[in-house]
């Protein structure tokens, strides 16, 4: 789905840019992302709203939200946006998400310099669209990193980027940031389960059920921003 038409300033909120710099800050907390790596962009009309580059989370300020027009890649305001800046604007060109946050959350990267997919080891993986490809190694920045994500994304709210960290999307910038801290998760649990044996891991099939099952429910709906509450000790899952 192409992007929309350009907008305007007024399309990017000053909520807008408050979330960015709270979700920001909670990166390092989360053990998603070390000093200042990662980074958060929400995209509004024809604008998108980026984490600038190479500024501590601590001492950013929602002035400092970089605004990026989506239809050519024209910076509008703010200082020099994210050195990632080109890979989120491959993936809104490419779909219809709202928020993506890149995380370089530890298990995360250590699988993906020995996986090509990470399995579903767990149903919270429906959220993410199934077992989480890894795309092919690229240099930070560059259009063949942004088209690798593009492409392994398809049909996935989330992609491993390989010897890098991941990517997640979503129709919110809560729910992005959930789904990275879910894979993060869900990396943990696979090593976890890789040193005690073989994984049994889940079918398509049995990821569609419990998707099919999350919408007759509306599990979690009235809770948190994601599909269900994130598993694992932060979150807990009640069944």
């Amino acid at each position: 789905m192409s992007a929309p038409a350009d907008g305007g300033h007024d399309d990017v909120s000053p909520a807008d840019r408050e979330d960015l710099v709270a979700f920001a800050r909670r990166m390092g907390p989360d053990d998603l992302a070390p000093a200042m790596s990662g980074n958060l962009s929400v995209r509004r009309g024809g604008l998108m709203a980026i984490t600038p580059s190479g500024m501590p989370y601590e001492r950013m300020t929602p002035a400092d939200i970089c605004l990026v027009r989506t239809s050519d890649a024209a910076l509008q305001s703010g200082p020099r946006p994210s050195t990632e800046t080109p890979m989120h604007l491959a993936l809104y060109q490419a779909s219809d998400v709202a928020a993506i946050v890149h995380t370089h959350s530890p298990f995360v990267v250590a699988l993906s310099t020995v996986l090509d997919e990470l399995p579903a080891v767990h149903y919270a993986m429906a959220d993410l669209g199934g077992a989480v490809r890894v795309a092919p190694y690229a240099r930070f920045g560059t259009a063949q990193l942004a088209a690798g994500a593009s492409a392994a994304l398809a049909g996935r709210s989330a992609v491993i980027l390989r010897n890098h960290g991941a990517l997640a999307c979503g129709p919110t910038l809560a729910r992005a940031y959930e789904r990275a801290r879910t894979l993060e998760w869900l990396a943990r649990v696979y090593w976890y389960a890789r040193l005690a044996g073989t994984p049994q891991t889940l079918s398509e099939s049995a990821l569609t059920e419990v998707s099919d099952a999350v919408r007759e429910l509306r599990y979690g709906e009235n809770f948190a921003p994601s599909v269900a509450p994130p598993p694992g000790p932060q979150g807990g899952q009640a069944q």
